[in-house]
């Protein structure tokens, strides 16, 4: 017996080394074992060959089994976990105009706010939103906007669940490690409010298709950590006229700001005209970020979109607001438009 395993591994192990694939090896190992069996059920008592791979069928039947439920099992588990896993492909159905019961029930709070009530909350259900960055700012954004019945969410980010997201993108679970963030954030908003559709774009965004992407969408959301695509963003918003709703976080101080020049105010790179030199804004992975930071910072920039949806209140347009968490203080500023802004600016036009 000890005779026909080390044939077994042997040719399971020439095989992955010679690169063969699992189900011809798997093959190979079968003939094997069906071999072994042939000749124990074909040989007569006592022939040495018979003797030298076991002496009885018995046993390699019973291991065959085994071997064949252990198969059947792994197999079954992966078409399961492969009819669980999201699909990037798969369209969902858009909202309904229409609120069930359950909705209207879980909406109440906002329906019976002044500011908002029916109406405001219908302005949500039909708003599409599109966040991009699902890390630290998406995270507590998305949860929010999908809470609060914004009807259609999208979401864009090339990256995937890391262990040392955990300690502050808290719309990510330990088990999502590995996972796409746009499709552990999905799975996370869908399970807190199935009545909303969230869109999830597993990819970088690029100058080849924000235009097309913006477009699709009322509002922008902007959560990212690098300055390519801040400028992208604030560009493609002011180019379609769409509101950008901007935050950004460092250690212990957050800021955020609704750019959204087509209505009053300036555009994002009025404020930063340039994107600073290397080092002097380092990102949250080189200079470290209080955990409940981003989700007071994220938070304010859901309450921002639903301003900017239904029209309560007053936006922060031509404003910028900063949190400092250190010392429990807030203070906002006035931001002032830039009239030679390539972006938004009087030479805009003529530039392009």
């Amino acid at each position: 017996m000890l005779l026909v395993l080390i044939l077994a591994a042997a040719l399971w192990g020439v095989g992955y080394i010679a690169g063969v694939s699992r189900a011809a090896r798997l093959v190979s190992v079968g003939a094997l074992l069906t071999g072994v069996i042939i000749a124990q059920l074909v040989l007569p008592e006592g022939n040495p060959l018979r003797e030298a791979t076991g002496g009885s069928a018995a046993m390699w039947l019973i291991l065959s089994g085994v071997v064949l439920l252990a198969l059947l099992y792994g197999r079954g588990i992966k078409a399961l976990r492969s009819r669980a896993a999201p699909s990037p492909m798969s369209e969902p159905a858009m909202p309904s105009d229409q609120f069930s019961e359950t909705e209207l029930e879980r909406y109440a709070r906002h329906i019976v706010l002044r500011e908002l009530g029916g109406p405001g909350q219908k302005r949500m259900k039909q708003a599409r939103v599109l966040v991009i960055g699902a890390g630290g700012l998406g995270a507590p954004a998305l949860q929010y906007l999908a809470a609060a019945g914004v009807g259609t969410i999208g979401v864009i980010d090339d990256d995937a669940v890391e262990n040392a997201n955990l300690q502050r993108q808290v719309i990510h679970r330990d088990a999502d490690i590995g996972m796409p963030k746009v499709f552990s954030a999905q799975h996370a908003m869908v399970a807190q409010n199935p009545n909303v559709v969230v869109l999830p774009y597993h990819r970088r965004l690029t100058e080849e298709i924000a235009a097309e992407l913006f477009a699709d969408f009322d509002l922008i959301l902007d959560g990212t950590d690098n300055f390519d695509t801040r400028y992208l963003a604030n560009r493609t918003a002011v180019a379609l006229g769409k509101p950008l709703i901007s935050g950004a976080l460092s250690q212990w101080e957050g800021q955020l700001s609704v750019f959204d020049p087509a209505t009053s105010g300036p555009c994002y790179q009025c404020i930063f005209p340039e994107a600073p030199a290397p080092g002097l804004a380092p990102s949250c992975a080189e200079a470290g970020v209080i955990g409940p930071l981003p989700g007071v910072v994220g938070s304010m920039m859901a309450v921002e979109a639903i301003k900017v949806i239904t029209g309560a209140g007053q936006a922060l347009r031509g404003e910028m607001l900063i949190y400092d968490a250190l010392y429990g203080e807030s203070r906002k500023i006035t931001l002032a438009h830039r009239a030679d802004c390539p972006i938004c600016g009087s030479g805009a036009q003529s530039a392009d």
